[in-house]
């Protein structure tokens, strides 16, 4: 463990990376594995890099389970620049898609999806303000649609999926996975595709994990622009033009953290466990701390919550900073407070919060 000072970073993202990457990537930051030269320096279409994707991405193969249908690729753009791209790909002109609307992240893929063709609402939760889930009953799908679109867990709302809507057969299932990618087990094999931005879990910002099924790149259209097809990235590898090259090595040091601790059943056991921490520190405090999300949709990964008033937020979040609790201060659009505690945020970090919160509660409620 480093001797450098390291705050309890709880930011949404850019989010915290596991020490021991960090340090893996300082060792090599001047030279990597003896090569002369620092991977943000070398050629992407040299050995030394294409043997650094390809085993990110058997890496990630591994972790995940992904299927070889499916073409993995590391791209750019953040998960926005995807919103609009699977409707270019995936939406035939003339074709509807359908969006389940449960937090900021699908309503503004669902922003992005009406400017390029027809869209529809297959559930909204904005008059409930995205506190909770649909029930299956209220999922209002179009069997002719060309794909669905979810959402998986909401960063600013803090509601999480805990199983895959049901759609009509044979339509695809598409899914915003960013801020709980690798929190714990996924079936790819439910999905036709899904997309993660990297900066919460999987490595630094720059670079989205892209995992499609095969046939559907079958429907993308001929002349789209190069960049925005994903047919040609999946035929160039990611490597049609120069990719994100240092994210990509850090999600790869990402990705071998993870199969060192066991894969993906072992942080999901200990997300759990910090998620419980902190809910039962917020269920605990008679009102004081009032939990956004429903029960039963709560997120493990973002957990947004509010206090009797603005002012003692605002005075808990200056109070938090002083004691190295840092990035607490809720989405400028809703306000409140937020503790992300993603996969590399240590079940200490959480330990610290709960005390703080436990303490501030006894000196101002």
């Amino acid at each position: 463990m480093t001797s450098v000072k390291r705050v309890h970073n709880f930011n949404a993202g850019p989010s915290a990376m596991p020490v021991s990457v960090l340090e893996k990537a300082q060792a090599d930051l001047l030279s990597f594995e003896g090569c002369g030269m620092s991977v943000m320096e070398m050629s992407h279409r040299s050995k030394e890099f294409e043997g650094i994707i390809n085993t990110a991405e058997a890496d990630l193969r591994e972790l995940m389970g992904i299927p070889a249908n499916y073409k993995v690729m590391f791209l750019q753009g953040g998960a926005t620049l995807h919103f609009a791209m699977q409707a270019m790909n995936f939406r035939p002109a003339g074709a509807s898609a359908d969006y389940i609307v449960t937090g900021a992240w699908s309503k503004a893929a669902v922003k992005e999806a009406v400017k390029l063709g027809a869209t529809n609402i297959a559930f909204s939760g904005d008059a409930d303000k995205f506190s909770r889930l649909p029930a299956a009953s209220e999922l209002k799908f179009d069997p002719q649609a060309a794909y669905v679109h979810f959402c998986h867990n909401e960063t600013i709302h803090g509601v999480e999926f805990k199983d895959e809507p049901v759609v009509p057969a044979g339509v695809p299932l598409m899914c915003d996975v960013s801020s709980d990618f690798l929190s714990g087990p996924l079936d790819v094999s439910k999905y036709a595709m899904i997309y993660a931005g990297a900066q919460k879990n999987a490595g630094p910002a720059g670079v989205v994990i892209v995992i499609v099924r095969d046939d559907m790149l079958e429907r993308v259209p001929a002349n789209l622009p190069v960049m925005l097809d994903y047919k040609a990235m999946a035929e160039a590898a990611s490597l049609h033009n120069t990719p994100p090259c240092w994210s990509i090595y850090m999600c790869g040091l990402v990705f071998k953290w993870l199969k060192e601790l066991g894969g993906l059943d072992a942080i999901y056991k200990l997300n759990q466990q910090k998620a419980k921490l902190l809910y039962d520190a917020i269920d605990g405090s008679g009102g004081y701390y009032r939990g956004h999300a429903a029960p039963a949709a709560r997120s493990i990964m973002n957990v947004p919550f509010r206090m009797p008033s603005e002012e003692l937020e605002e005075q808990f979040v200056k109070e938090a900073k002083k004691a190295e609790l840092i990035g607490l201060k809720g989405h400028r659009s809703v306000g409140g407070l937020r503790a992300s505690i993603y996969n590399a945020v240590p079940l200490e970090s959480v330990k610290a919060l709960v005390d703080f919160m436990a303490e501030f509660q006894k000196k101002n409620g």
